[in-house]
């Protein structure tokens, strides 16, 4: 018969940390976050660390360039999804280590023979203002002019009207001249009272920088950059074209790579981890996952993986559950795995970061993995959310919203995730198309969760997440836990906006 486990598996949701001594000189802003990312020896330090515990999922929904971006001006990284060509994804990853803090890829531009209309419907689709016009309407075309909102008005114009009747031609603007330094262009911004400037080589336009962004690079004290100041960035790789697509990945400066499977525990990943190991030895880095359980850590662990991804149907889009009867529940999935990672760590002088990738749903939940055992998060929902992320923004019953869906539905098109054949269609799905709420910037909603997680730590006796790792406490709760430890026997008054 077959084997069964006892102990109920559990969610986040059933535990709870049990307040330690807050000491007196224990500050929030003074809690280090700073965790390994991959694996390392004892006595030595990790190749990789990232400065906050975050990192984002790979998901066409979630990960791109824009977003990698992003994220590592935080301390974090994302893994540029692997469910494109080779070619697209490289070019993602080389945008992110070309990127220069400040200067930004125009990322909304028309032709000389658009409209207001144009104008009007990227306006409404992204809440964006600032356009180029350039030659041949890509970011890096031939510059002829800009628009700002100071150029036009609805419904006092007809939207019939050319960009060129309204936009400030080339000859008008003032722009910087490509190798400019970031403080040379904001003294120009200010200098000149402007709300962008330019950047161009020759005509070629190569960049833009916004009055909005003075001193951002002040602001970002923890940004995640490699040994050459340039913002470091993963990538996925899949069990099918990894021969190819790896090379192309590593010449393109990925820091490190990451197996995007649902199946963690399958000789096809310690395939993908020999190519890697046979062909760069330990220079390369490489996650692997998802897993469940201590034996297919331990798989996975012998095998090379640098770091080890736990959760399989946890995430908010994720049906694999309900459509094949397997997963585990995460906060139960995370402290067999930490349990495992510890007694390879002393049984090697070994240790193997693990990552929580699914089943986090509250800002609280990431404390509670950290507290679990995980080393960082990997999200997807939590990030999908905000303005950075690829997905569309919708307005829906009044509410604005982004697209979020999984890379297990049909929409994704992810054959190379789930199929083990050169199928192209998906005979069942395992994930769904959806809608998130619509949260703003990234910086400004993260803030407010490290905030919580550092304030938790302190209140728990703890300055590090090694620390908290070791001393935390927790307790199993009740559903009607739950319901005191929420607004209840209350009437709420209706927030005002």
């Amino acid at each position: 018969m077959a084997k069964i486990y006892e102990e109920v598996s559990r969610t986040f949701n059933e535990y709870l940390l049990i307040p330690r001594l807050t000491k007196k000189e224990h500050f929030p802003d003074e809690v280090s976050l700073k965790t390994p990312i991959t694996r390392f020896r004892k006595g030595e330090r990790p190749d990789i660390e990232l400065n906050i515990p975050f990192t984002s999922a790979i998901m066409q929904a979630v990960s791109d360039d824009r977003l990698a971006i992003a994220l590592a001006l935080q301390g974090g990284l994302s893994f540029i999804y692997s469910s494109q060509s080779i070619k697209d994804q490289a070019a993602m990853i080389r945008k992110v280590k070309q990127f220069k803090l400040g200067f930004v890829e125009s990322r909304y531009n028309l032709t000389k023979e658009a409209t207001l209309s144009d104008v009007v419907r990227i306006k409404e689709k992204t809440d964006h203002s600032t356009i180029t016009i350039t030659s041949d309407g890509s970011p890096h075309g031939m510059l002829e002019g800009i628009i700002t909102s100071r150029d036009w008005r609805v419904p006092q114009m007809d939207l019939s009207t050319p960009v060129v009747d309204f936009m400030t031609p080339f000859d008008n603007l003032i722009c910087g001249e490509d190798g400019i330094t970031l403080d040379e262009a904001y003294d120009k911004l200010w200098d000149h009272k402007l709300s962008v400037l330019p950047i161009i080589h020759g005509r070629t336009l190569s960049a833009l920088v916004f009055r909005k962004d003075y001193d951002s690079d002040e602001q970002n004290p923890s940004a995640l950059m490699d040994e050459k100041k340039s913002y470091m960035v993963g990538a996925g790789v899949n069990t099918h074209d990894y021969r190819k697509r790896i090379p192309i990945l590593v010449e393109s400066g990925a820091d490190v790579l990451c197996i995007d499977s649902s199946d963690g525990y399958s000789e096809y990943q310690k395939d993908v981890i020999d190519f890697v190991r046979d062909s760069y030895g330990d220079r390369v880095k490489i996650g692997a996952g998802n897993v469940v359980d201590g034996y297919a850590f331990r798989y996975l662990a012998d095998a090379g993986a640098d770091f080890i991804k736990i959760g399989v149907g946890g995430g908010s889009i994720c049906i694999t559950r309900e459509q094949k009867g397997i997963g585990r529940g995460q906060a139960t999935a995370i402290l067999e795995v930490a349990k495992a990672r510890d007694a390879y760590y002393e049984q090697t002088g070994i240790y193997i970061p693990i990552a929580s990738d699914g089943g986090i749903v509250q800002d609280y939940h990431v404390t509670l993995a950290l507290a679990m055992g995980a080393d960082f998060v990997m999200l997807g929902r939590y990030f999908a959310r905000f303005e950075e992320a690829p997905g569309r923004r919708y307005r829906v019953n009044g509410n604005f919203v982004k697209e979020y869906w999984g890379e297990g539905s049909n929409r994704a098109r992810n054959w190379a995730r789930y199929d083990k054949q050169d199928s192209r269609q998906m005979t069942f799905e395992e994930g769904v198309d959806s809608y998130v709420p619509y949260a703003g910037p990234l910086k400004d909603n993260l803030t407010i969760t490290l905030a919580k997680i550092k304030s938790t730590m302190v209140n728990s006796g703890c300055m590090s997440i090694k620390e908290f790792r070791k001393e935390a406490t927790l307790t199993v709760v009740s559903q009607m836990s739950l319901n005191e430890g929420s607004a209840h026997d209350v009437i709420l008054k209706e927030q005002s906006f």
